[in-house]
């Protein structure tokens, strides 16, 4: 049995880490030592055995006699104990789900099945610290995954489409308080029947800009709007969410030559499932049905959407995905500017293969590599 410290199990992404893990049935081959950050000495999971108590997330000794730790805690945890850790002298593995050391030299993006030979060279190598790559970066890389396995990708632009819950569990809450806010003052108009669009149109952008609006840990509404900024500035007039897209990208995939990845990323009023609108330049051009192929052959995850208003209606958007690790892309035709030029729309799940099933899937492994 594998020994692995788990902390952060209990915010957003760790319970869906939790979740998988125990669909998996992962916790048969691993013997689970649960971390906590505040309530040090409570009652562990069941997976723990039984009276098993929670150990203290800051102790480095407590993580230091664990050969493997898998955290989802945030990149405040990891700033906090990781060098510490190391610097006590550990050789484990680390997981993270945290941003923070993702563009470290000694680090790799994982994501597997997509770039399993860039986790195996770097474990040949004794690479030892592997995290979770950005939510939007991570499904756009999952959906065309063909295109970038068959080297045809010049480069691309993405206008995304990012759920509330991307931000954070708050700023999700926050959005159901708004939606109610919203369908309150809506409410005594929408029974009077002779009510008109703009009227009601009126009525629900003043409340938006109202003083008593829940705006607390969103920077503007988003119940009945959107909010085109993620993340904070950085240079061109990108924000850092928008130049991940670039960075991480040619970090996981690890390609000959750099693909060129820009884009604009917006919140918008999504519970969960991210989505993404892409302008793609081919190496060359080829006819649409061999790209449809290619995009069907990326992995068991990625489904291609006939492109159709019946089949997006039906499958091409967040509540069709959410909960589920289906991938799906569709939209995918032939744009304007010529033929090399392909538009696609994807759609997955953020909290799955843009944040969890990376870390299970690297778990798996390394306790096949230590076996």
């Amino acid at each position: 049995m594998l020994k692995v410290g788990i902390v952060g199990w209990r915010g957003m992404v760790g319970s869906v880490l939790m979740q998988r893990l125990r669909e998996g049935g992962d916790f048969a081959w691993i013997e689970p030592v649960f971390f906590s950050t505040s309530d040090v000495g409570g009652q562990a999971p069941a997976e723990a055995g039984a009276g098993a108590r929670l150990k203290d997330a800051y102790n480095v000794n407590e993580l230091s006699a664990l050969p493997v730790i898998i955290t989802c805690q945030g990149g405040e945890y990891t700033k906090r104990v990781y060098e510490k850790l190391r610097q006590s002298g550990w050789q484990g593995y680390w997981i993270d789900a945290a941003s923070t050391l993702r563009m470290q030299p000694e680090t790799v993006i994982a994501l597997d099945p997509v770039n399993r030979r860039v986790i195996d060279e770097a474990l040949n190598r004794g690479i030892k610290t592997f995290v979770g790559g950005n939510c939007t970066v991570s499904l756009m890389i999952m959906a065309l995954g063909g295109l970038f396995r068959e080297d045809l990708i010049e480069w691309i632009y993405s206008a995304t489409y990012q759920a509330a819950s991307g931000a954070g569990a708050k700023q999700m809450i926050e959005l159901m308080r708004q939606m109610r806010h919203l369908g309150q003052v809506a409410d005594e108009s929408l029974s009077n029947p002779a009510v008109t669009a703009l009227e009601m149109e009126r009525i629900v952008t003043a409340a938006q800009n109202s003083s008593d609006f829940p705006l607390n840990d969103l920077p503007a509404p988003l119940a009945g709007s959107l909010i085109p900024w993620i993340d904070t500035a950085v240079d061109g007039g990108q924000t850092r969410e928008e130049r991940k897209g670039h960075v991480e990208l040619n970090k996981i995939l690890q390609p000959e030559k750099e693909i060129a990845v820009d884009g604009i990323c917006v919140r918008v009023g999504a519970l969960r499932c991210h989505s993404q609108a892409l302008c793609i330049k081919l190496k060359r051009d080829l006819p649409l049905n061999e790209i449809e192929s290619i995009l069907r052959g990326s992995n068991e995850w990625v489904h291609l959407i006939e492109n159709s208003p019946q089949a997006s209606f039906k499958e091409l958007h967040p509540a069709r995905v959410s909960g589920t690790l289906d991938v799906l892309i569709g939209r995918v035709h032939k744009l304007r500017m010529g033929p090399e030029y392909l538009g696609a729309f994807t759609v997955g799940d953020q909290l799955l293969w843009g944040a969890a099933e990376p870390l299970r899937r690297m778990l798996a492994i390394v306790r096949e590599w230590l076996e």
